[in-house]
């Protein structure tokens, strides 16, 4: 038996006729960049999290990037964030010359520790980036409280790339801040064929200033008010997004039943996923933990045709690229502990539950 990790030909075959009709519409109107799919597909997303604007771009490291310039991020700021994600989110903060300052994460929930983030605040912190990882939504109220009581001024940027679709206390992921990020990352819970994404916000100057800065630093054609980049979405991309956000509640709620049913079958063998009750989770990854053991279950769980990764396997802290920074082992022990045991199962709206029995009975036998 072959368990596909995240069942994305299935998804195509189910909207294919929806999906081919949309792209064939792209294809004879000839308009690829921007146009009326872009433009339908900005006032679904905002009406979809409750934000007033909505801007797409080229991909979820394009939108994190294009925030922090928003924000005027400059060489010297400090920006405090997570060590255990994706490069993504250190990585802007990086190319703009600014200094990722890194606090340790919950061991609980894996997103960054609210606890532990007023220490690091100095004069020269300019943004906070929580990363609301595997899906479900970091504490963002005591966040947001702990940037409002600081004596200059911070802003909230949610790194929302793996949980578009989550709530929080009964609103949406991605309108929990000043900004918040998205990726449509085809492997996402809302994903395009392609890279893209979007930047989410209610505060009107920071949505202008991000359409111009991803048009070029164009405010009108050939009218350049700053240096910007080229990180437009596509209309091929925005047509894909379109036909998925018809079926995207859908898919939601088959993907918390499914990570609610792993749990349930998980939880007496491994450490599974523990989701706060005054949110949702949209299980982007489904990841359980397997102290001392990991290396012998992949093995075991390959044999059988069940696919894993491993969502992290470095904390940034001690990436190469980041050595710059000073860090060193043990400077974020809970970062540290998880990546060495963390594991990510086959997760996808469109996951069998014959294809889910089968891995958790594997699972089981291989323990």
């Amino acid at each position: 038996m072959r368990v596909e990790f995240i069942d994305l030909k299935t998804q195509y075959m189910a909207y294919k006729e929806e999906i081919d009709k949309t792209i064939g519409e792209v294809m004879q109107k000839a308009a690829f960049i921007g146009g009326e799919k872009v433009a339908t597909l900005e006032k679904e997303l905002a009406n979809y999290t409750g934000s007033k604007f909505a801007i797409s771009c080229s991909s979820g490291t394009d939108a994190l990037l294009l925030a922090l310039m928003a924000i005027g991020i400059k060489e010297g700021d400090e920006v405090i964030t997570t060590p255990f994600t994706f490069i993504a989110t250190a990585e802007v903060i990086s190319f703009l010359k600014a200094k990722p300052v890194f606090v340790d994460i919950d061991e609980k929930t894996y997103n960054i520790d609210p606890k532990k983030i007023e220490e690091k605040i100095t004069s020269k912190t300019k943004a906070i980036i929580p990363v609301s990882l595997y899906g479900q939504p970091a504490d963002m109220e005591e966040i947001n409280q702990i940037a409002k009581n600081a004596s200059g001024k911070i802003y909230v940027i949610e790194d929302a790339c793996q949980s578009f679709g989550a709530e929080y206390k009964g609103k949406k992921s991605c309108n929990l801040s000043d900004i918040g990020c998205t990726s449509f990352f085809p492997s996402k819970p809302l994903g395009c064929y392609g890279d893209g994404g979007a930047v989410f916000t209610n505060d009107e100057e920071i949505a202008k200033k991000i359409f111009i800065l991803k048009n070029h630093g164009q405010s009108k054609r050939y009218e350049h008010e700053v240096i910007g980049l080229n990180a437009r979405l596509d209309a091929i991309q925005a047509a894909v997004l379109l036909v998925k956000m018809k079926h995207f509640d859908d898919e939601v709620k088959k993907r918390i039943e499914l990570g609610q049913r792993y749990t349930q079958h998980l939880k007496d063998f491994v450490i599974t996923p523990i989701i706060k009750e005054d949110r949702t989770s949209v299980y982007a990854q489904y990841s359980i933990r397997v102290p001392d053991r990991r290396k012998e279950i992949v093995n075991k769980l390959k044999t059988t045709g069940v696919p894993t990764a491993i969502h992290y396997p470095k904390p940034l802290h001690l990436q190469k690229a980041f050595e710059y920074l000073g860090y060193k082992e043990g400077d974020f022990p809970v970062a540290e502990k998880v990546s060495k045991e963390i594991l990510s199962l086959p997760m996808s709206p469109f996951l069998s539950i014959e294809d889910q029995d089968y891995i958790i009975k594997t699972l089981s036998k291989a323990f």
